[in-house]
């Protein structure tokens, strides 16, 4: 089991709710209680802004920043892990919260050559309510939810993924605007094989990887082990073929495909279309069609697989950001789940409007509660709470 990874200090200046927060935490569980609205979620969020892309919410950087405030927002953790003590911080300067490329990252003071460098010191995986629909909703849902789990342990994913946007991006404006050159699309087309298939191979191995992982779940467990599998072209190539006989498949399909996508007015072919198969293993069913409790089991039994999946291979403990986690699990289920985090040796942040539904673990995690900006410890809760487990 890798050495625990984990936040020892949060400061928060202008974001969201927060005009000013610093917060010193410990390694292990941490549960923030509070009500509806008081900025639970909002902790998590700036956290998940520890790593690449936009957190858990995928908000504007001009949403993020508080209300009143300049328009921008810092962020600084200082993480202690298995490589020692490091000064991680990012944010946007006022005026530039409404920008793409507008955050900013500091690493032990010395600007970062890009977000993925905090993927160095640090992984983090997340659950939310808004992902509880994640079965019965669209794929693009599921691709998004695949890729995060991908870059948890293949940092260069990301950049794969943004090359390759770029690049059809570029393919449907000329689609668009009815060229005709030749040259242009077989450079674009050549680009888009290469990171295609690159995309394509990535998720692959990170399924056969989790896919072995979620194989060591109890069988008759409060989480029942799903089967995953990818649906898409390039993807059922993958394990059949060398990826230079794929890329040019690939490659010679968009070319001959243009006049039909040009009708279409997009690309029609490629990993932006594949999907993730999920199927509850015990009842044989696709995870759709299993109740919402099933479905809720089903993707906490995945995503704390990849936990320990993440800490294998990465040898980063992840930090986990479990968002209104124990009200959707009944008595068993909340004291699986905590028994699994002491287990995986994960520092997780939970929150909760009823800090009793965590009453087991007084003693073993450090309660906070949140109310409207401000961040306390009260004595109070603390000994309700070891009353409650008494």
């Amino acid at each position: 089991m890798p050495e625990q990874t984990h936040i020892s200090k949060l400061t928060l200046t202008n974001f969201r709710n927060y005009a000013g927060l610093s917060l010193e935490l410990g390694p292990g569980a941490v549960v923030l209680s509070g009500d509806n609205g008081a900025g639970k979620t909002n902790l998590l969020e700036a956290i998940s802004l520890l790593t690449p892309g936009r957190g858990l919410r995928r908000a504007p950087y001009a949403d993020v920043a508080r209300e009143g405030g300049d328009g921008g927002f810092a962020l600084h953790a200082r993480i202690e892990g298995p490589e020692g003590q490091v000064e991680i911080g990012t944010g946007v300067a006022g005026g530039d919260g409404a920008g793409d490329g507008g955050r900013r990252v500091r690493i032990n003071g010395t600007p970062a050559k890009s977000a993925e460098d905090m993927l160095e010191w640090l992984r983090v995986v997340w659950l939310t309510p808004a992902m509880d629909g994640l079965f019965p909703g669209p794929a693009a849902d599921r691709r998004r939810f695949l890729d995060r789990l991908v870059l948890a342990i293949d940092p260069s994913h990301g950049q794969r993924a943004l090359d390759y946007e770029k690049a059809m991006r570029g393919r449907n404006r000329l689609l668009t605007e009815g060229s005709r050159d030749s040259g242009w699309f077989d450079a674009i087309e050549t680009q888009m094989a290469e990171t295609g298939v690159a995309i394509a191979a990535a998720r692959a191995e990170l399924v056969r990887l989790l896919a072995a992982m979620i194989d060591r779940l109890p069988g008759s467990g409060p989480f029942p082990q799903a089967d995953i599998s990818l649906s898409g072209e390039l993807e059922g190539e993958i394990a059949v073929a060398p990826t230079v006989d794929i890329e040019e498949r690939f490659r010679a399909a968009l070319a001959g495909g243009r006049e039909r996508d040009r009708a279409a007015g997009r690309t029609l072919d490629g990993p932006h279309r594949s999907d993730l198969v999920v199927r509850h293993r015990p009842k044989s069913m696709p995870a759709d069609l299993c109740s919402t409790g099933e479905q809720k089991a089903l993707l906490v039994g995945i995503v704390l697989s990849h936990a320990r999946l993440t800490g294998e291979m990465s040898g980063l403990t992840p930090i986990l950001l479990l968002d209104e986690i124990a009200a959707h699990l009944d008595g068993g289920r909340r004291a699986a789940l905590f028994s699994i985090l002491e287990e995986l040796n994960c520092q997780a942040f939970m929150t909760g409007t009823d800090a009793a539904l965590f009453s087991s673990l007084a003693g073993r995690a450090q309660f906070l509660t949140v109310d409207h900006g401000s961040v306390g410890r009260p004595a109070s809760l603390l000994k309700r709470l070891r009353h409650l487990r008494a």
